[in-house]
């Protein structure tokens, strides 16, 4: 493996690199991490993910937090997040039928290390919109 080059402006605590063997390892097309980060850095996955970092809520309020979500894409990216053990989905037993959203313990360890990412993305947007550097 050839050694990283680095550019010699960039300051230390910016230069981010794999574990050692992690790199071999996820490059590769078969490996399952793909999936997972597909799940998770989509638009809406990591809207929803920051959403119930907030605590727990209902099907309209996420509605209404991401903002230009179909009922389809938030049906669907629930279900995804659930059935990857980040999400915790509770029917309540009432009429009319309510259904509150969590995270569960994993989904409050991402959302936790999605925060950073989503801040640096604001923080950055509009320059990177305008084609500033």
């Amino acid at each position: 493996m050839e050694a990283t080059v680095w550019p010699t402006n960039l300051p230390e605590d910016l230069r981010a690199h794999l574990p050692e063997g992690l790199a071999d390892r996820v490059f590769p097309a078969g490996c399952p991490s793909r999936t997972v980060l597909d799940h998770i850095t989509s638009k809406w996955g990591v809207l929803i993910l920051l959403a119930l970092s907030e605590g727990e809520q209902r099907w309209s309020e996420l509605r209404r937090r991401a903002e230009g979500i179909s009922e389809k894409m938030l049906a669907q990216t629930l279900k995804t997040l659930e059935r990857d053990g980040l999400v915790l989905r509770k029917a309540q037993p009432v009429i009319p039928p309510r259904v509150d959203y969590s995270l569960t313990e994993r989904g409050y360890e991402l959302s936790s290390l999605l925060v950073p990412l989503v801040t640096w993305a604001y923080n950055n947007a509009d320059d990177i919109l305008n084609g500033q550097r």
